[in-house]
């Protein structure tokens, strides 16, 4: 039984491995456009870190754009995450596991103190299960406990498959434009009350909503 397990836990290993190299192959193969990028250099040349957020059905180009070590990322405990998790750290993010549903106040919190010392942040507010594009507090937290910007970016591809689950997941074409709108970075003071705090994630809800559609424009 134990060996039966093994052999199972190698080939999903190898099966993970695999797939991490294909989605890596994929994302450098797209023709990316980056709008307002400037906002992301001008924190990367004054060594400044940032919480990134974007929608859970379009991570795979942010997530891959974004992967290096002075990043973290924020997964579900779920088999979906750990694929993810291991794509991740293929592309050298520090990941740390948990969600809003399981594991997800010490997540939290594990978040807040890697951006405390200097760590830039990923994490789709609207992860890992849902509602699709509806912002949970999670980023916005992180970014007023750790006193750094947050960065919402849209993301568009011009040819994609969009499967049929919860989040509508977009996997692009091989070779497809890509595109990728950052906005301003927004910071929020670590002080606001309860209702401020709740203001601001609604604004960013309408504001990534906003980029997205921006990104799905190749007109």
């Amino acid at each position: 039984m134990k060996l039966k397990k093994a052999k199972q836990n190698s080939l999903r290993f190898v099966g993970q491995m695999i797939l991490a190299n294909i989605v890596t192959a994929l994302c450098k193969s797209l023709k990316t456009i980056k709008v307002n990028d400037e906002t992301i250099k001008k924190l990367d040349d004054e060594n400044k870190n940032y919480v990134l957020a974007f929608w859970h059905g379009t991570m795979l180009l942010p997530w891959y754009l974004h992967g290096n070590p002075n990043f973290a990322a924020l997964i579900s405990k779920s088999k979906d995450g750990d694929l993810l998790a291991k794509i991740l750290k293929h592309w050298n993010y520090n990941v740390v596991r948990g969600s809003s549903s399981t594991g997800g106040e010490i997540a939290l919190a594990i978040m807040i103190d890697f951006a405390k010392n200097d760590y830039s942040i990923t994490i789709t507010p609207d992860g890992p299960r849902g509602p699709a594009h509806k912002f949970k507090a999670g980023a916005v937290i992180t970014a007023k406990k750790s006193e750094v910007p947050l960065i919402l970016a849209g993301v568009g591809y011009q040819k994609k498959k969009v499967l049929s689950n919860w989040d509508k997941f977009e996997v692009p074409y091989f070779f497809s434009k890509a595109k990728i709108v950052y906005s301003e970075p927004i910071f929020i003071e670590a002080n606001l009350s309860y209702e401020e705090t709740s203001d601001i994630i609604s604004n960013c809800e309408n504001k990534l909503n906003q980029l997205q559609r921006e990104a799905q424009d190749f007109q």
